[in-house]
């Protein structure tokens, strides 16, 4: 994973930093969203990214982002899917690197707010593909956000694609 702030890190580093910063900002927290969003742009190939945000509630946050390049995909919903896939694949990731670092340490994770930004909304093409997604990634355990409350994939992984 890359942070504009830490450089290139292992997951390893990456869980670290995050608790780091949960823990030095815990005090004066209204509380922690971790939230894994992935967006996609087509060149001659399909450049995806997948971001990790650590959102402190009403005093900003910390991102990381990977970036994977793929055959490019044409195909809207293939593409959606793609995203969604993972966006769920980064999360178990973290979620098992969380509940080792935490087998490992005394920082307790349960407090933490998980969720799942998608890159669909209810106004155009990616409307009617929404109940899928959604239903998804909420039978997979996790919390799911849409547009115009996406932010971590509409916005982050966004601006890192283009």
């Amino acid at each position: 994973m890359i942070s504009p702030t830490y450089g290139n890190c292992s997951d390893a580093q990456m869980i670290q930093i995050i608790a780091k910063y949960i823990q030095s900002n815990f005090r004066t927290s209204e509380g922690f969203n971790l939230i894994v969003g992935t967006d996609s742009q087509n060149y001659s190939d399909t450049k995806v990214v997948v971001v990790i945000a650590v959102q402190n509630i009403g005093h900003g946050g910390i991102f990381f982002y990977d970036i994977i390049r793929i055959n490019k995909i044409e195909n809207i919903r293939q593409k959606l899917l793609f995203e969604t896939n993972m966006s769920l694949t980064y999360a178990d990731r973290l979620i098992s690197g969380f509940e080792k670092f935490c087998r490992e340490t005394d920082f307790d994770f349960r407090k933490i707010n998980f969720c799942i930004h998608v890159d669909a909304g209810t106004k155009g093409k990616t409307s009617q593909l929404i109940p899928e997604l959604v239903a998804w990634i909420r039978a997979c355990g996790y919390d799911c956000k849409i547009k115009p409350d996406s932010f971590a994939a509409s916005s982050i992984a966004d601006k890192i694609s283009k």
